[in-house]
């Protein structure tokens, strides 16, 4: 799938919903799990690349673009979106367990995939986590202030405000043409999210962890996703890391070239170990 061609789309029923998405390749499934604001095209540049060694498997999460909710809705949840991706992992799976990887608000939906189904997750990759930890202090009131910017119909400036608060200051002008297209897509799930502002994850599961885990963070980004990262680590024993040079938290966007290659080396690397005798035999 070039980065200009529009991906194939497919549609499943998950717990009565609809549910699209993209995929390509072939061999170990490699699910992306998108965050706020985005919807299956945001991995453009990591499908062509990734499906050159896995099938890789991009949904939209409920809520988002191509059925993208246009007001608050009770079905819209990070609790709602783990049940439908724990039951679109066993679909793709077939019994087998999936790789999975989550990008900020992606990354809670996907930790807890992981936490609370563990025989569906082969392996882990959280990149720039966007929730926060048990213990950590209250974020900005972000989603309050841009809730009544679209409440007031001014998307632009609600989507202006959250995109730099997430990247960094004046990122929303820099952002090309068909990212604001998607963004403005999706722009009133922010209304739904209001209600998620101080969700946090607790520690203690996530060092209960079995399954291969990589860390992924942006070199410039905000301070709040490293400290996140720097805690999943210590709580992670078996957790590894990496930073993607010359990106923020859009990272698989701004540097694709290292985010896909790192991605790839964690993936290569369970293949290897899987394939090296234990010790003792020769």
């Amino acid at each position: 799938m070039p980065p200009s061609h529009t991906p194939v789309q497919y549609t499943t029923r998950i717990h009565d919903y609809p549910l699209h998405y993209t995929e390509a390749g072939s061999g170990e499934i490699l699910l992306l799990i998108h965050g706020s604001l985005c919807d299956y095209r945001y991995w453009r540049w990591q499908i062509p690349a990734l499906s050159q060694h896995y099938r890789v498997v991009a949904p939209s999460l409920r809520g988002f673009w191509p059925a993208a909710l246009r007001s608050a809705d009770d079905s819209f949840s990070i609790a709602q979106h783990i049940r439908d991706m724990s039951a679109f992992a066993r679909r793709l799976g077939e019994g087998r367990p999936v790789h999975v990887l989550g990008h900020s608000r992606g990354a809670q939906i996907a930790l807890e995939l992981a936490c609370g189904a563990p025989q569906e997750v082969r392996s882990l990759i959280l990149a720039d986590p966007g929730f926060r930890i048990a213990g950590e202090a209250p974020g900005a009131p972000l989603h309050t202030t841009v809730a009544k910017l679209l409440e007031r119909g001014e998307v632009e400036p609600a989507l202006a405000e959250f995109v730099d608060a997430v990247n960094g200051a004046g990122t929303w002008r820099q952002m090309v043409s068909w990212f604001k297209t998607m963004v403005t897509d999706n722009a009133y799930t922010l209304l739904s999210q209001i209600r998620e502002i101080n969700l946090d994850v607790d520690l203690d599961r996530a060092r209960r962890l079995q399954c291969p885990v990589l860390l992924v963070g942006g070199a410039h980004s905000p301070a709040r996703y490293g400290s996140r990262l720097d805690r999943l680590e210590q709580a992670v024993g078996q957790a590894r890391r990496i930073t993607i040079p010359a990106a923020s938290h859009g990272m698989n966007l701004a540097n694709p070239k290292a985010f896909n290659q790192g991605v790839l080396n964690f993936l290569a690397g369970l293949r290897a170990d899987e394939a090296r005798p234990p010790a003792g035999i020769p």
